[in-house]
């Protein structure tokens, strides 16, 4: 991939630019990214190397400071220890589209590329530099940590044993704000969870948000580019959450305009704090790229997904996980309410939502079947509530209500039927999920 990628840059995407490669604290991780850039380096491209293991926003951040011709990141993201990946980021310091990465893996060389010794002169092209120094300096600009620091709150960062490892703690000891910070050490392993910021892989940053007596925690994946969050009860706060109190500051504290930008599996109160503030939505299908192929054509105000990504306008057309952790402290500073007072105060003006996610093993031919089942409306009612409408942008979405939707989405890589449900409690949540299993494991029988 890295040779693939290195090629595209050579043939369209002016190699004199240069690229950055970023890595994550995974094992091998440093050692492919080296790698990485030798595969670049060969090829002619000028490499500016982190230093240490990188936040992925850190290093979409070089690329858009550095205008690089595009960045390529070693992390397997919030996926278990065993996985590693690469992302590639295009010259905007966001996800490729779809049309970019079919022109890099046209590159893909039949056979793995020689690992010899790189033509002459080839290392000097590789810059070693500190990408995360700069990263912080910007942040520094969007948010007022001396906000924070007087509002005497206190915080525990749960890093996940990844790649934002000291960033937000860097923050905080500068600016004097009060905290803690948990999983921080360098373990591959990742032991005892995934670093992916949803339950139960957060119950130690539960525990540790309860025994430090704090007032929020905030947990970043393996790249630092998702989040979530633990009140001061202890209560995970998931993303859609997160997304909601965001937009609710953006558009009533801070009084700023533009549009917004969901995925199809993200809660229905967004599109009632859209429609309150008279913003304009877009729904697209899963996946960032949508997102951020939005964010560059449009005034996206702030966009945001379901599994832990959410981009601000003014930044980058990216997810950034440690930027919203700092988004999240100031709104509990200015609000002076913790992030559970935050949730009951959007209930009680747009009625509760509560989320629940199925992933179910099932074949893939098996699962699209269902699917397809769906979307021909062989379903009349489901857990009780009457199919108001079917919504086929991304597998087929079932319309119950103005806040209550269940959405059935084949993987297009994993054996795996996806099973996304919102409603006004978590019964009914389950009720749904339930009834989305029993009808696909009858369709699948």
């Amino acid at each position: 991939m890295a040779a693939a990628i290195a090629r595209y840059v050579q043939n369209e995407g002016q190699p004199e630019r240069g690229l950055v490669v970023g890595y994550d604290t995974r094992f091998l991780s440093a050692e492919a990214a080296q790698e990485a850039a030798r595969q670049a380096a060969s090829e002619g491209i000028q490499v500016f190397l982190a230093d240490r293991p990188t936040p992925t926003p850190a290093v979409s951040y070089a690329v858009v400071t550095r205008h690089t011709a595009g960045a390529m990141m070693i992390t397997a993201s919030h996926n278990p220890y065993l996985w590693n990946g690469i992302k590639f980021k295009a010259p905007y310091g966001g996800s490729a589209s779809p049309a970019i990465m079919k022109r890099i893996e046209a590159n893909l060389p039949d056979r793995l590329p020689s690992e010899g010794r790189m033509p002459a002169g080839a290392a000097t092209r590789i810059e070693t530099i500190d990408l995360i120094g700069p990263y912080l300096d910007r942040l520094k600009t969007l948010i007022p940590l001396e906000r924070i620091r007087l509002s005497g709150r206190r915080f525990v960062i749960d890093p996940m044993y990844g790649a934002a490892r000291g960033c937000l703690a860097r923050l905080f000891e500068e600016s004097g704000i009060r905290y803690s910070e948990i999983h921080r050490e360098h373990n591959p392993l990742f032991p005892g969870i995934n670093p992916e910021p949803i339950e139960p892989h957060v119950a130690g940053l539960r525990q540790a948000v309860v025994a430090n007596k704090a007032d929020a925690g905030f947990a970043t994946d393996g790249d630092a580019d998702r989040l979530g969050a633990v009140d001061a009860r202890g209560r995970f706060v998931d993303s859609h959450k997160i997304f909601s109190i965001l937009l609710k500051h953006l558009a009533e504290d801070l009084k700023r305009k533009g549009e917004v930008v969901k995925t199809v599996s993200t809660t229905q109160m967004i599109d009632k704090l859209a429609a309150k503030h008279g913003l304009p939505l877009h729904i697209t299908p899963i996946g960032f790229k949508y997102i951020c192929e939005l964010m560059l054509t449009r005034e996206i105000l702030i966009g945001g997904e379901e599994s832990g990504g959410i981009a601000v306008q003014g930044h980058l057309p990216e997810r950034d996980g440690i930027l919203n952790s700092l988004y999240l402290a100031d709104i509990i500073a200015v609000r002076g309410r913790e992030l559970g007072e935050l949730i009951e105060e959007l209930e009680e003006e747009f009625g509760p939502h509560n989320y629940g996610r199925v992933d179910m093993e099932i074949d893939m031919a098996r699962a699209h079947g269902v699917v397809q089942q769906v979307g021909e409306g062989k379903l009349k009612t489901v857990g009780g509530y009457e199919i108001l409408s079917l919504n086929d942008l991304d597998g087929v979405k079932m319309v119950l209500g103005d806040s209550a939707w269940l959405l059935v989405r084949a993987s297009g890589t994993e054996n795996v039927l996806r099973l996304y449900a919102e409603a006004p409690s978590r019964e009914q949540v389950k009720t749904l999920l339930d009834a989305a299993v029993d009808f696909a494991r009858g369709q699948a029988a």
